[in-house]
C-alpha cells in the first residue's frame, strides 16, 4: 500500500472508529460462553453460521458436555447430531473433538494463549484465534476478520482485498492497535443493525458519508 493511500485510509478509519464508538459505546462478543474452551467451541461452530443459531445449539451442548474431558470421550457421530444445525457439522465435529484431545494432551487442558499455538489446532485460522485470544485472555495480536468485517471493510474502502488474512493486514496498518480488539465487535454490530448483507438503501447507513 503506497503512503498516500495509507494516509487516506488512516484518516477514514479514524472517522469510522469515532462513529462506531458513538453507536456502540460498549461492544461485547455475541457468542455465549463461560470459559476459553467453550468460546473456542462456539467460535468454530460459528463458521458459516449465525451467532444466534450457535447460541441456541451451545445452550444444550454446554449442558451435555460440561468439561473438556466430556469432549475427549465424546462419540463423534453423536456429537455431529448435537451440532448438526450449525452446518458443516462433520468437519466441525472432527475439528472440535480432535482439538479437545490436543489441548488435553499437549496443553494440559488449557486453551493455548499464543497465535502460533492456536493456529496449530484443527479448524482454527486467524479469525478464530483472534477472537479466542482477545476475549479469553486479553491477548490482542490482530483483528478478527469474519464475514461482517470482510464485507464492510471492502464496502467502506478500507481494503481492496477479499482474502481475510490480507484484509487483516490492511486493517492493522490503518487502525491504532488500541482499537483492534473492539473494531471487530463494533463492525459486526453495525452490520447486523444498520448495514446488513441484504439489499438496502446504503444512503441511510450511519457510515454512508465517510
Amino acid at each position: 500500500m503506497d503512503s498516500k493511500l495509507l494516509d487516506k485510509r488512516r484518516k477514514k478509519a479514524v472517522k469510522i472508529v469515532k462513529i462506531l464508538k458513538e453507536l456502540f459505546p460498549r461492544a461485547d462478543i455475541a457468542l455465549t460462553h463461560s470459559n476459553p474452551w467453550e468460546l473456542l467451541v462456539a467460535t468454530i461452530l460459528s463458521a458459516q453460521c449465525t451467532d444466534k443459531k450457535v447460541n441456541e445449539v451451545t445452550a444444550e451442548l454446554f449442558k451435555k458436555y460440561k468439561t473438556l474431558n466430556d469432549y475427549v470421550k465424546a462419540n463423534q457421530k453423536e456429537f455431529e447430531q448435537d451440532i448438526k444445525s450449525t452446518g458443516f457439522y462433520r468437519n466441525k465435529a472432527k475439528n472440535i473433538l480432535t482439538t479437545a484431545k490436543i489441548i488435553k494432551e499437549k496443553y494440559h487442558g488449557r486453551v493455548p494463549h499464543t497465535m502460533e499455538e492456536m493456529l496449530e489446532l484443527p479448524g482454527v485460522a486467524r479469525k478464530t484465534a483472534n477472537i479466542v485470544l482477545g476475549n479469553a485472555y486479553g491477548v490482542v495480536v490482530g483483528i478478527a476478520v469474519d464475514t461482517h468485517v470482510r464485507r464492510l471493510s471492502k464496502l467502506l474502502g478500507l481494503t481492496e482485498h477479499t482474502d481475510p488474512d490480507k484484509i487483516e493486514q490492511d486493517l492493522m496498518q490503518i487502525l491504532p492497535k488500541k482499537e483492534w480488539f473492539d473494531f471487530n465487535h463494533r463492525l459486526v454490530l453495525y452490520g447486523r443493525m444498520y448495514c446488513p448483507a441484504i439489499r438496502h438503501d446504503h444512503a441511510s447507513c450511519p457510515l454512508a458519508n465517510v
